[in-house]
């Protein structure tokens, strides 16, 4: 193609990005030390993908009571922000521009996380998924229900996240509202039976994700706040969708209208929804004339599809993920019509440089 859209700049608020290829956010559990701490070895990987229009980082814990994987980083203690600002460093040095995606897993962990205390939910359901251990893939087990109390800590957690990116140099941050963690979690009537605020109508189930964007709001400016939506997620991460899965989504995306945020980020169904009730297969045909803001689109796009979508209007921009993995320079193949190398999904999780920071970029 001698012209692609997905190549042209992109102005998000006061950020421009040199291209609307977006570097998803992805779990790579390589900070294996006692703090989960980012370390040199996170600083290449990200410094190599600065050619991205955007990198969206990894998940990050924003607490203790968010781990539910091994070996992924944090931004809840001063070591961590210290590790995070020499990644926003490098990647500044090259160029480029970067948010770190605030996270907590909520119900998809397990007591090996947290001294044998159970996980924190909106409600006791367990997900009947596995959660990655240091012994291991192990069953998830029936949660603890939040109180009110640990509802509260958990915004205020979100918010402390925010302002530890801010020292840390990011460009912004995006908050993990997608795919079966915690803030999801609430969204669904199947994850989520309380009877007090956060729960049973539609505006209560969402309401935990609106006081973290006003609570963030407090410690950086708005415009600088994404966050990632999977509307259809069904049959994965323990989430099962049902006749008020849609309508929940319709409402916060429409109420997210009345914020002046960075970017909305939508996934395309992971897995086929064709024939499951009340689902939506075309994410960002449903949710384009909705939203009337930046709209990021992710899941098993390749360069034809990516700019097809931008063409046609459907998104401003679009994100991908294990694309990134093998091709660093992802954009720059893009541009150059280069042949794109192939990933190792062997080594996504493992610990070292294997399968993160050696697959060369093109000419070298």
């Amino acid at each position: 193609m001698n012209k692609q859209p997905l190549l042209e700049k992109l102005q998000i608020r006061d950020l421009e990005l040199q291209n609307r290829v977006i570097m998803a956010p992805m779990t790579r559990s390589r900070a294996n030390n006692p703090g989960n701490v980012p370390f040199d070895i996170h600083v290449e990987y990200y410094r190599q993908r600065a050619s991205a229009g955007l990198i969206i980082t990894e998940g990050a814990q924003i607490s203790t009571k968010a781990v539910g994987y091994i070996n992924t980083p944090g931004i809840y203690t001063k070591e961590q922000v210290v590790g995070w600002k020499k990644v926003t460093q490098g990647v500044h040095e090259e160029g480029g521009k970067i948010f770190i995606q605030l996270w907590h897993v909520g119900r998809i962990s397990h007591p090996d996380f947290h001294n044998g205390e159970l996980p924190h939910a909106p409600s006791a359901i367990n997900p009947n998924a596995k959660s990655f251990t240091p012994k291991g893939f192990k069953d998830t087990v029936t949660p603890k229900e939040m109180s009110i109390p640990e509802i509260k800590q958990t915004i205020l957690d979100f918010q402390n996240a925010a302002k530890n990116a801010v020292e840390a140099g990011f460009d912004g941050i995006e908050i993990h509202s997608s795919n079966g963690y915690l803030l999801h979690q609430f969204f669904s009537r199947t994850s989520n039976v309380r009877t007090d605020e956060y729960g049973g109508s539609i505006e209560n189930r969402a309401k935990i994700l609106f006081e973290i964007i006003d609570a963030i709001k407090e410690v950086m400016p708005e415009e600088k706040i994404g966050l990632r939506l999977n509307p259809s997620l069904h049959g994965i991460f323990g989430m099962t969708l049902d006749e008020e899965t849609i309508p929940t989504f319709d409402y916060i995306i429409e109420k997210l209208n009345t914020y002046n945020l960075a970017y909305l980020h939508l996934s395309e169904p992971f897995n086929d929804v064709s024939d499951v009730p009340h689902a939506v297969t075309e994410i960002a045909q449903r949710y384009r004339p909705i939203y009337k803001g930046v709209l990021i689109i992710n899941a098993n796009f390749d360069q034809e599809k990516g700019n097809r979508y931008i063409l046609e209007g459907l998104a401003d921009a679009v994100a991908y993920g294990k694309l990134f993995v093998s091709n660093p320079d992802l954009a720059v193949r893009f541009e150059k019509g280069a042949e794109l190398a192939e990933w190792d999904s062997d080594t996504f999780y493992t610990p070292g440089e294997k399968g993160f920071t050696d697959y060369p970029k093109i000419g070298n």
